[in-house]
């Protein structure tokens, strides 16, 4: 555990009073059934306390000092180590209480050194565990900390690979589209075209991958775009829009809703009919419904057909940020064409 971090800082301050509360305590309990007097009783008691706060402290340190070594080595010199600091602990003990009576030196008999070493022990031993306890817990705390910040910027890293993914994908077929124009000497569109291009490269180099949008913005990002491809395709698209209005506020990532209908123009349109894209935001109780509906070739379940990269972008973004609190429909219509239903939870949206 790093001596710098503010937890362990915490952890050592907490230590300090733990043992000094502890200590006077014990002591209090040991020297109350003797016959000392309160003269005797009190100094002992402040450099019994003081003593012994010095010598946890240089057991922390020893302790930090041999975490390196193998377990064996570890406990056998930390063992060591509580035993001499026992030892010591207790000859300041005794010392200090003959200087005390104003003996400079009296031996201890066998009774009393039985006596103060094991309370002395008793007391090393309950702080070390204490004190291993709780460092163990906050080393874990901290893995834990680690891991789960290891977690989210990995978690931050893909999502904005796959956001910027779709940045190149609907770029190079919308100047593929300008390209063709020029090349039919339709300069008015082309330049139309153009310019909504650079609106929309404008949203996509100033808008944050990992931030959300309101609604309005992602529709009216999307309307750029439409302007885009009803220029390309003129009276054979057809696109309806419709927004609650409780919806416009409510926040989703960035460039959710485009792919869908870039997907649908590519892989659904037919070469010899007119197509009709229909896009839907609705609220409920509970969700967000996010529809786009198509009038093209659909789904083609039995080739296992792939719609694109933008179908697989938008499952993998959502499943990054709401987990399993969202789901993702999709099919055929009856009447002919494809749908996609987003659903995500209302209490993840709110700005």
């Amino acid at each position: 555990m790093n001596s710098n971090n503010p937890r362990s800082q915490l952890f050592w301050l907490f230590q300090s009073c733990g043992w000094i509360v502890y200590a006077m305590l014990t002591e209090l309990m040991i020297k109350i059934p003797s016959d000392e007097p309160w003269t005797i009783h009190i100094p002992h008691l402040i450099i019994d306390v003081a003593c012994g706060f010095l010598i946890t402290l240089a057991l922390r340190r020893f302790y930090n000092c041999f975490s390196q070594q193998e377990l064996k080595v570890k406990v056998a010199l930390r063992i060591m180590l509580l035993l001499i600091a026992t030892l010591l602990w207790t000859q300041i003990k005794w010392i200090s209480l003959q200087w005390l009576y104003g003996n400079w030196w009296l031996s201890m008999s066998w009774f009393d050194f039985g006596t103060w070493t094991s309370a002395s022990l008793t007391m090393l031993s309950t702080w070390t565990a204490f004190y291993y306890g709780i460092k163990i817990y906050l080393d874990n705390l901290e893995q834990t900390q680690k891991a789960a910040e290891a977690t989210h910027l990995a978690k931050e890293s893909q999502l904005k690979m796959l956001r910027y993914q779709l940045n190149p994908h609907f770029m190079f077929n919308s100047i593929n589209a300008i390209c063709t124009l020029i090349l039919k000497k339709e300069s008015l569109q082309a330049v139309n075209m153009l310019e909504k291009l650079c609106d929309l490269l404008r949203h996509s180099l100033y808008t944050d991958p990992l931030e959300k949008v309101a609604i309005k913005e992602e529709i009216a990002m999307l309307r750029t775009y439409l302007d885009i491809e009803q220029c390309r395709f003129a009276d054979k698209l057809e696109v309806n829009i419709s927004v609650d209005e409780p919806c416009n506020d409510l926040l989703i990532p960035s460039l959710l809703i485009q792919p869908l209908v870039e997907n649908a123009l590519k892989h659904g349109m037919r070469a010899d009919q007119k197509m009709v894209i229909t896009i839907n935001v609705e609220k409920t109780k509970s969700a967000l419904l996010i529809k786009v509906a198509d009038t093209g070739k659909g789904f083609d379940d039995n080739k296992k057909t792939k719609r694109g990269i933008g179908l697989a972008n938008c499952e993998q973004r959502l499943k990054l940020i709401y987990g399993n609190s969202h789901r993702i429909e999709k099919g055929n219509a009856t009447t002919g064409g494809a749908w996609f239903c987003i659903s995500l939870p209302i209490n993840g949206l709110q700005s």
